[in-house]
């Protein structure tokens, strides 16, 4: 089951590495699905494997906690004391720069976890979280979670996988911001989102806004707007409001390859 990661930082998101491969998983229930602690431990890439019997043992570790639509779950430089899944709902993860602009890094939806980088190290959350919906989280405590891991030395691996996919994703996304320019990295971002949130490999729809993309990519709503409206009119996407479908992928695809080709 493909899970997100979007921002080009040291974030606390899922750690799963898009572009690994071209397929789409569509066994991943609807997201109006309620899942279990231990579905949505089953669904990271750091417990994905393991037996049955120690997804229970550390299912058993989490506590459930519901927050209304807009609640803060943390904020950008709170402590890392805890491991998050999504049950239900959604969750936005975001971080603020130096000059206070806020850059949209990733959309958590049912199944996702988050907040594994800073659980391990306990340094500060290197950006925040906000539910987007009415949203029940699952929540493992950094203690409970490092005490376990001493109990289960196997898990020493996964975590060393997960830094390997951090530095192979961070280098990915410099790289992108390098040789692409801004309307070939917003292609690029359209078909990773898809990827990873169409309902099947054929239903390529998003539930985003443009002022969301835009925050994605930390460019304005008018210039994702103008593209937007240029690929629509060549029958490459579908715009809806707070929604995006992907009538041509292939189209987008070639797009991005070849930078910025005429329209």
């Amino acid at each position: 089951m493909p899970c997100i990661l979007i921002g080009a930082h040291d974030t606390d998101i899922e750690i799963q590495a898009v572009g690994a491969s071209d397929e789409v998983d569509t066994s991943r229930p609807d997201s109006s699905d309620r899942f279990t602690a231990k579905d949505v431990l089953g669904c990271n890439y750091l417990f994905r494997g393991l037996s049955e019997a120690t997804l229970d043992r550390i299912a058993a570790l989490a506590m459930r906690r519901s927050y209304d639509k807009g609640a803060i779950i943390f904020a950008q430089g709170d402590e890392g004391n805890a491991l998050y899944g999504v049950a239900s709902g959604r969750v936005r993860i975001s971080a603020t720069g130096l000059g206070g602009q806020e850059v949209f890094l990733s959309i958590m939806e049912p199944g996702d976890t988050f907040g594994e980088i800073a659980v391990m190290d306990g340094l500060p959350r290197t950006a925040g979280a906000t539910a987007l919906d009415d949203t029940t989280l699952i929540m493992i405590q950094r203690g409970d979670f490092l005490a376990h891991i001493e109990r289960e030395p196997q898990l020493s691996l996964h975590l060393l996988k997960l830094l390997c996919t951090r530095l192979r994703w961070t280098s990915e996304l410099v790289e992108e911001s390098v040789f692409l320019n801004g309307p070939a990295r917003l292609a690029k971002r359209l078909l990773v989102l898809a990827k990873l949130h169409g309902r099947s490999p054929n239903q390529l729809e998003l539930r985003i806004s443009q002022d969301e993309l835009a925050h994605f990519l930390g460019i304005s709503r008018q210039i994702v707007n103008h593209h937007l409206r240029e690929w629509q009119k060549q029958d490459w996407v579908e715009l809806g409001r707070n929604r995006i479908s992907i009538k041509d992928p292939a189209a987008l695809h070639s797009f991005v390859a070849e930078g910025n080709p005429s329209y």
